[in-house]
């Protein structure tokens, strides 16, 4: 029989790790490096033969969870190790001292008096300081002062759902490339005080007082003067209408009378044509006798340095008429102070004087002086006449007419007071332009 003997060599495949080409098939088959290979296969049913591949179990297969105590674990350790700590050691011990008792102790012999059993407190001396406050007043005396905790306010809700935090979190970066919605910001002028339109640049009060000479039935000096005045407005206005209807007539007058002037100089100018011919050879003549004039000579050193002496000088007298207008001008702004100083104090002992006076004319409803420089683009709307006329009177409430617009009122006292600018109501909206126009496609035709 014939022997069966082991093949010769290891048994491993074939090893060829500097391989100069593999151009052929049978070089890549023969002489390629698997090792790695096997290696991993070997390695493979290692752990398929112990139980199964490690990498595909789950975490409980592989791990447990040791949940008992070690009772070995305190007897390997040194024994500086096993000393209770400090307040377990307190906590244990035991006081052989017994415990007070809850009756109510008798009073003592010397005194008759039944009391609680609870000693009086030690009251301290009122001049006595402690160690420890005199330690204090020391450190605060040199400088170092006492670190103050600072309290922060918690950034977040602790009793806010996690789930809807998380997803309004989640909304917001999404969307953090929007701009964030600003609060509407209250104007800077709402803070402030309103200007008054009055010349002195007092508060007017919202709702004046009037005067005896508005009412249904006034008495007949009150009423005689208030229509004097308002005679002497009525008659002051109508002189002003007058004069701007002069200065007016005057001023197309004018312009005819220079419209005339200029058509009489345009049909004289028409008639004597001939004039501009001997104006042109006048004015050739004139251009010759230029033309022979001789250059003007150059000027020397001396009359250079004349030239700017004279203009030093002018620039000197010119800075000084500077200094002394400045001078005069500091001198009226001192006078100009001191007057208004002196008005203000005549004005301040007057209402000391007269506080009531002071009080009863800012109620009173008379004609406010206004200032020159007005809020807004439009004048302030002019009053309506509060006066009705002699034979208009009635001695009853029951005959009266009424009359004004409240409504009117309180809008110019608001405007009067700084409330609201003045505004001109607008009818009817501006409308777009529209233009007609006619197409050109009747010029197109066609030839048949």
């Amino acid at each position: 029989m014939p022997v069966l003997k082991p093949l010769s060599g290891d048994g491993e495949a074939p090893k060829q790790f500097k391989q100069p080409s593999r151009k052929g098939k049978k070089a890549w088959r023969k002489n390629v490096d698997v090792t790695e290979v096997e290696q991993g296969l070997d390695e493979l049913n290692a752990q398929i033969i112990k139980g199964g591949v490690i990498a595909e179990k789950k975490s409980e297969e592989l791990f447990a969870i040791d949940v008992k105590p070690d009772t070995e674990l305190t007897k390997k350790l040194p024994k500086q190790l096993r000393k209770p700590l400090k307040a377990d050691e307190i906590l244990a011990q035991r006081s052989a001292v017994p415990a007070v008792s809850l009756k109510k102790r008798p009073a003592p012999e010397t005194s008759g008096k039944v009391t609680d059993g609870v000693l009086p407190s030690k009251r301290l001396r009122a001049t006595y300081v402690t160690q420890k406050e005199l330690s204090r007043l020391k450190r605060v005396a040199d400088g170092h002062h006492t670190t103050t905790v600072e309290v922060v306010d918690a950034t977040f809700d602790a009793w806010a759902d996690p789930a809807e935090e998380k997803k309004k979190k989640q909304v917001e970066e999404t969307f953090n490339f929007l701009p964030k919605a600003e609060k509407p910001k209250a104007p800077k002028t709402l803070t402030q005080q309103p200007i008054s339109l009055a010349a002195t640049g007092k508060q007017l009060p919202a709702v004046p007082k009037p005067k005896g000479d508005k009412s249904y039935n006034p008495a007949f000096t009150d009423y005689s003067e208030r229509y004097q005045e308002e005679l002497r407005k009525a008659e002051e206005a109508e002189k002003k209408r007058l004069e701007e209807l002069e200065k007016e007539r005057l001023k197309q007058e004018a312009a005819a009378r220079s419209r005339a002037e200029a058509e009489a100089a345009e049909k004289r100018a028409e008639l004597s044509e001939w004039e501009d011919d001997s104006a042109w050879e006048g004015a050739e003549s004139d251009a010759e006798g230029l033309a022979k004039k001789k250059r003007p000579e150059r000027k020397t050193q001396a009359q250079r340095n004349k030239i700017k002496r004279r203009k030093a000088e002018e620039q000197r007298l010119k800075h000084e008429a500077a200094i002394k207008k400045k001078e005069a001008e500091a001198a009226r702004v001192k006078q100009i102070a001191k007057e208004l100083a002196e008005k203000e104090r005549q004005l301040a002992l007057q209402k000391a004087e007269n506080p009531e006076e002071d009080d009863a004319s800012m109620e009173e409803d008379d004609e406010v002086e206004l200032r020159r420089r007005q809020l807004g683009k439009f004048k302030l709307p002019e009053k309506d006449l509060e006066l009705v006329l002699p034979d208009e009177l009635q001695d009853s409430l029951r005959l009266l007419k009424p009359e004004g617009n409240l409504l009117k009122d309180r809008y110019r006292n608001m405007l009067l007071r700084g409330k609201v600018e003045a505004r001109r109501h607008i009818p009817f909206k501006k409308q777009a332009k529209t233009k007609v126009t006619e197409k050109w496609t009747f010029k197109d035709f066609t030839l048949d």
